[in-house]
């Protein structure tokens, strides 16, 4: 019998999710929890706890909780790169920045043609090494959040950022306020939320699907894929079969590769986003408003592609 958090709307999703599954609570005590990020080599997950200025750290052999970062200027979003070190965008920071195997930080990139970047909020690693990360105005916004600035540049734009070269590029400039991204399985294409709604009715609630161009570094398309049904999409990820797995006001939404909303899996609290991890990639680690949830599914997160 499935568990009552989990809703089927269409059968697709019944071969996804499994019997006597439940989501479990790891922490609680959060004010803002976001941007997961899983370690297979130690077992452990990171994640940030942004108006607390602070980043977590989850060891899956014993379930214990220690802070990671304290200050962490206001982390949000956090992925590996392809050597496996944490790469993290920085809201009082404002700039994506990593973490080194001896744990000193290099700021990757804080400016766009000499203006200072707004709040980058989410960030993917790409097989080529490149990071396309996501910077709306949240950490600029209020002193919550990070440090109330002007937004220097004008615009709320998603960038490319080539690691070798450390030219920084604009790849989409037409968003409210861009916000979570992930590549399908081949990284021929780019999903991108807009979060515009949080900023008053009538702003975009969705995910936008591009093309990845055959140069792989600039993207082309842009249309809608699928409207959120309770509050909005934030961050999200993608299955080894295509399907989205993403944060929403209700828990965590899943649409197939087609758009369609074929499930969800109900959580206490508002989702800000979610990452694949575990030994196998099939545990789904949930980063609700003030805790830390876990639950099985029937589903394998995209490996790196390296």
């Amino acid at each position: 019998m499935l568990d009552e958090c989990i809703e089927v709307l269409d059968e697709r999703f019944r071969a996804l999710v499994m019997p006597n599954v439940h989501i479990e609570t790891l922490y609680t005590g959060c004010r803002w929890a976001e941007g997961p990020a899983f370690f297979p080599a130690g077992r452990y997950l990171v994640w940030s706890d942004i108006p607390n200025d602070r980043m977590m750290r989850w060891d899956e052999t014993d379930g214990s909780v220690s802070v990671f970062r304290q200050p962490a200027r206001n982390s949000n979003g956090n992925t590996l790169d392809q050597q496996g070190r944490l790469v993290t965008c920085e809201h009082s920071g404002r700039c994506v920045s990593r973490t080194e195997f001896d744990g000193s930080r290099t700021v990757l990139v804080d400016r766009f043609e000499g203006k200072r970047l707004n709040s980058p909020n989410d960030v993917v690693v790409k097989s080529d090494g490149s990071m396309w990360f996501t910077d709306p105005s949240y950490g600029i916004d209020s002193d919550y959040e990070g440090d109330a600035a002007e937004n220097e540049i004008g615009s709320w734009n998603v960038y490319r950022l080539d690691e070798n070269t450390g030219q920084l590029t604009v790849v989409a400039s037409d968003f409210d306020k861009p916000n979570g991204l992930a590549f399908s399985p081949d990284e021929s294409l780019l999903y991108i939320a807009d979060t515009g709604a949080t900023h008053g009715p009538g702003r975009p609630h969705h995910i936008r699907r591009f093309r990845v161009n055959r140069d792989g570094a600039s993207l082309s398309g842009g249309e809608v894929f699928a409207d959120c049904a309770a509050g909005f999409f934030d961050g999200f990820r993608i299955d080894t079969k295509g399907n989205i797995w993403s944060s929403a006001a209700d828990g965590i939404h899943c649409l197939d590769p087609d758009g369609t909303l074929i499930g969800k899996i109900r959580v206490p609290e508002v989702v800000a986003n979610l990452t694949f991890g575990g030994l196998k990639r099939n545990r789904l680690f949930i980063c609700g408003t003030t805790s830390l949830y876990s639950i099985y599914v029937n589903a394998t997160g995209c490996a790196p592609r390296l």
